[in-house]
């Protein structure tokens, strides 16, 4: 069965269920049902936001009614990062928080993010729950009597709050005057945030891609289509430029040189500051097994322990929690630095970047260089069916013969997605050329044993 709620929101095309403006209705009602059975005897209170994409009135409107439907307030405050959400979820101390974003899709794409109180990201078992109201139909149960109908009680003032609250995460005893920045804001939630933030800080500015139209978030643009960024980066000789997707909780980096940097270069950055301040908990980094093979053997080298989880950055966090560490994230760019905040923040992220280049007075170019990224390769296959790839014997025999061949040069790792039919067949090795051979032998085994074709 499809799940109504994903780490990057719910995608149409993706998921059985569309988010179209009754499932954001019904969406809606199951969410203040559930912040109703722990606010006890006061009103529930939601925070709403969104990114730039053209449905994200429609959805804010649908979800609006359904959580004033059931007896809770929400608190709109309109175009924001993700973590902007979860800041003021926290800051003004409701149950719970709305984003309306599909991330770094398409606008065509749309759905929700959900925080809680604490301003973490809900559980699986939470998300769950949500879920089981809306498809056994169990929510006419829970209709509030007419006078205690929730109210729309909009948050004033909340860019400038929470840009107030991000300059807190740069130095006082650092300053960016002078230095070149060039930004990316997707045509997305961070447009008027980064920008103003920026700026307040001393930054000789450039930004690109910050006039949104509903339409053209993402467009090859943001965290995942660099090229103007890099190019940019170049033509105004900036120090550096970052990316950020859609809604603002991702980040790719680009050197002056216009190199783009990975998620897992970021973290060895900010890991090791980390280390040489004393303040890396747990001497520990989290990320997924979607990391480069040269994290693992830089954070050897650095003497820092690395702990893989799953993919997607709430298991990072859960694994962040339950170890004691302080710093995770994927290669895509989410990046959770939890002494900053509950959640990945990309201007955050960018800000410990431009803090630790200051403190060490070295360019971004010679901070990426503590680690040299393997060459890797990426192959989705389409699949009917997702048995455990160590029970299907043809794939199981090839991925053991290729990671024979590796030895210690590189790794492999074949996994299904998470919400389509596809098998996700990655390989590193220390070349471009063995690397892109026995990923593509490994593909086409898959391809012949489980493809939809067959």
């Amino acid at each position: 069965m499809g799940r109504l709620f994903g780490t990057d929101g719910i995608r149409g095309e993706a998921n059985r269920y569309p988010m179209d403006g009754p499932t954001a209705f019904r969406v809606g009602q199951a969410v203040a049902i559930t912040v109703r059975e722990h606010a006890k005897d006061r009103k529930p209170i939601v925070v709403m936001g969104k990114d730039t994409r053209i449905s994200g009135d429609m959805l804010e409107g649908a979800l609006s009614a359904g959580i004033t439907s059931m007896g809770a307030d929400v608190c709109p405050v309109g175009v924001l990062p993700t973590p902007a959400i979860a800041y003021f979820t926290t800051e003004t101390q409701a149950d719970a928080g709305i984003v309306i974003s599909a991330s770094h899709n398409p606008f065509q794409d749309n759905g929700i993010k959900i925080f809680g109180g604490n301003g973490f990201k809900l559980s699986d078992h939470q998300e769950g729950a949500i879920e089981e109201l809306i498809l056994k139909d169990a929510i006419s149960g829970f209709m509030p009597s007419s006078e205690n109908l929730g109210r729309i009680r909009p948050l004033n003032h909340v860019p400038e709050r929470y840009v107030s609250f991000l300059k807190r995460h740069f130095p006082d005893a650092l300053s960016m005057a002078g230095i070149k920045i060039v930004l990316d804001t997707a045509n997305g939630a961070t447009h008027e945030v980064a920008p103003e933030l920026f700026k307040a800080l001393g930054a000789d500015l450039t930004v690109i891609h910050n006039q949104p139209n509903g339409r053209n978030i993402n467009d090859q643009c943001g965290s995942q289509h660099t090229a103007d960024l890099e190019a940019k980066v170049q033509k105004k000789g900036a120090a550096a430029g970052f990316a950020f997707d859609g809604d603002g909780d991702r980040l790719i980096a680009v050197d002056e040189t216009g190199r783009k940097l990975t998620g897992d270069q970021i973290l060895l950055i900010c890991a090791r500051a980390l280390k040489e301040a004393g303040r890396l908990k747990s001497n520990l980094l989290v990320s997924t097994v979607m990391s480069n093979l040269g994290l693992t053997k830089a954070c050897g080298r650095y003497g820092i322990s690395r702990h893989e989880s799953r993919v997607g950055d709430r298991y990072v966090l859960k694994d962040m929690q339950r170890l004691g560490a302080v710093i995770g994230g994927e290669e895509s760019g989410h990046i959770i630095l939890s002494e900053h905040h509950t959640t990945s923040d990309g201007i955050i992220t960018a800000l410990r970047i431009l803090a630790v280049m200051l403190e060490k007075n070295k360019p971004l170019s010679e901070l990426s260089q503590m680690m040299d990224a393997y060459p890797q390769k990426l192959i989705n296959v389409p699949v009917r069916e997702k048995p455990d790839i160590a029970t299907v014997p043809k794939v199981a025999e090839i991925v053991r013969k290729v990671e024979a061949a590796l030895g210690d040069e590189g790794r492999v790792l074949v996994r299904y997605s998470g919400t389509q039919n596809m098998c996700r067949v990655m390989v590193e090795g220390p070349t471009m050329a063995m690397t892109e051979k026995y990923c593509g032998q490994i593909a086409d085994q898959v391809r012949k044993t489980l493809g939809r074709n067959k």
